[in-house]
């Protein structure tokens, strides 16, 4: 029978997520030279080629697949019994590393922590704030546990890696200047301020977002200005310098501007929290997730 050596599997498994050996050994701390040798024995132990010359690259072989597919059943369980294991161990305690991008910190995060330390004071909750797209990778490196991020950025739902899990449809909303002429407009549509001037990122989910949403309703957005905080989006609105589209979850603490709701074709994105499949059999991450998942329905309901 072969003898499978687990590091070596996912030294493998980050090879097929980076794509070369160089961003394997980043991602995992390792050098290039001792990933290739790690891979070299793990050829010969399973005793079939793993990998094939492509150009200056390498790609994996259909052998190579096939030893992955199985990998991702057997890391899957290796989760439940680290978490079967720690839930033994530690009982109501625990420590949960939680990524979200930063709107979701203060409107999602924080209430469900606050709630945590109430009922479930043993559960540490360890907060990192960081980009949508980020989260799921630091996820698929094991640096953070779950991990909240949107949409368009989450895992894909066919990834055996992890599991999906949609915490709230969040609509968007429209910041215009208190005396803009428009503020106060019956049935305002998205396309009445096709001709206005927009600010919203450069780049990035936030600009894809805007852009996507605009030109559902027949327009390109004319950018006026470049913003990725919600602070600075909101001031430059609030001084006349241009409309924005707001998440509800900025929108309802939003001061100084006039916000109102989008009645037709009302674009929204999708938060999504996302964990290591099988992970979420275990006692502290399954009530964080509870936790946040309780706290988006709040938060909807409020909205």
């Amino acid at each position: 029978m072969t003898e499978w050596d687990l590091k070596k599997l996912r030294i493998l498994r980050t090879l097929a997520d980076r794509g070369t050996v160089t961003a394997t050994a980043e991602a995992l701390h390792m050098t290039p030279s001792a990933v290739s040798q790690a891979l070299t024995n793990l050829a010969r132990q399973v005793g079939v080629p793993l990998l094939e010359a492509q150009g200056r690259r390498v790609r994996l072989t259909d052998a190579a697949r096939l030893v992955l597919r199985h990998t991702e059943t057997v890391f899957a369980q290796l989760e439940r019994a680290d978490a079967e294991l720690a839930g033994y161990l530690a009982g109501e305690a625990g420590e949960v590393r939680v990524g979200a991008f930063s709107t979701a910190v203060p409107v999602l995060v924080v209430p469900a922590v606050a709630a945590l330390r109430r009922s479930h004071p043993g559960i540490e909750v360890r907060v990192r704030e960081t980009e949508a797209a980020e989260s799921w990778e630091l996820l698929s490196t094991r640096d953070v546990d779950l991990a909240l991020s949107l949409a368009p950025h989450a895992p894909v739902g066919g990834d055996p890696r992890f599991t999906r899990v949609t915490l709230l449809e969040d609509p968007l909303d429209v910041a215009l200047p208190p005396d803009h002429p428009l503020a106060a407009a019956p049935d305002l549509r998205l396309a009445d301020l096709a001709a206005e001037r927009w600010i919203y990122g450069g780049s990035g989910p936030w600009s894809e977002i805007t852009r996507g949403a605009c030109e559902a309703a027949g327009f390109v957005p004319q950018r006026a200005h470049t913003a990725s905080g919600w602070t600075a989006i909101l001031a430059m609105v609030e001084a006349g310098m241009g409309v924005a589209l707001v998440p509800r979850m900025v929108s309802a603490r939003a001061s100084g501007v006039t916000v109102r709701v989008l009645d037709h074709d009302r674009p929204t994105r999708h938060v999504i929290a996302a964990l290591r499949r099988g992970a979420e059999s275990g006692p502290a991450v399954s009530r964080v997730l509870r936790a946040l998942r309780t706290a988006a329905e709040r938060l909807a309901q409020a909205s």
